[in-house]
């Protein structure tokens, strides 16, 4: 209440936060506009692996990028840490490992192995499952079958994910799976990645 009757009383006697702030409300609503798309639609960013639509990036305006994914057999994103930005995973269909807690030794060097302090350990995701992963926090995903899986996906990370996964495809392709190391470091330098385990783009990329 205290909170409402203060801004009340601001708006009332015209501060410059309450001009500014209905400035800036007016600004975003003039330019922001619906996204309405049916299934597959979308900017489509495909290849090392990767296959992933963009149905709306954060240059929209919005707050989130948002996918659709299809983790094609094998991939594995390996364990990784944001220090910015938070990401949500939902699967669609098929099944997918997930992962998102601090592990005890992050130096295992299979995501599969770890164990929280309080025995969490991954879980076999299947269609509805869902992960929730704030900044700082250690996260992972695969597809452990021989058949495609397919998720939702939003991702505040710095940078834009849609421009991370236009690069990442580019680089698997070029290097047929198998990218420089010190590309893939550079890479994950640019958007605030702090890569904990190997990825591995999955059984097509390699035999490509």
């Amino acid at each position: 209440m205290l909170g409402r009757r203060s801004r009340a009383l601001n708006d009332a006697n015209g501060s410059p936060d309450s001009g500014t702030q209905a400035a800036q409300e007016k600004e975003i609503t003039a330019d922001a506009a619906g996204v309405m798309l049916g299934p597959r639609e979308g900017e489509k960013i495909v290849g090392g692996g990767i296959d992933a639509t963009l149905k709306v990036p954060k240059s929209h305006p919005a707050s989130t990028c948002s996918f659709e994914v299809r983790v094609p057999p094998g991939y594995d994103v390996g364990a990784h840490v944001h220090t910015e930005g938070e990401e949500v995973f939902y699967v669609i269909s098929g099944t997918l490992d997930v992962l998102a807690f601090e592990p005890i030794d992050r130096d295992i060097k299979d995501w599969h192995a770890w164990k929280s302090a309080d025995g969490k350990t991954y879980i076999r995701g299947r269609p509805g499952s869902f992960l929730y992963v704030p900044p700082n926090v250690p996260h992972a995903f695969g597809n452990p079958t021989d058949e495609e899986t397919v998720m939702f996906f939003q991702s505040s990370a710095p940078g834009g994910h849609d421009n991370y996964f236009k690069e990442l495809s580019k680089l698997l392709v070029d290097s047929h799976g198998k990218p420089p190391e010190s590309d893939m470091v550079a890479l994950r330098e640019k958007y605030d990645i702090i890569q904990l385990t190997q990825l591995h783009p999955g059984l097509e990329a390699q035999g490509a």
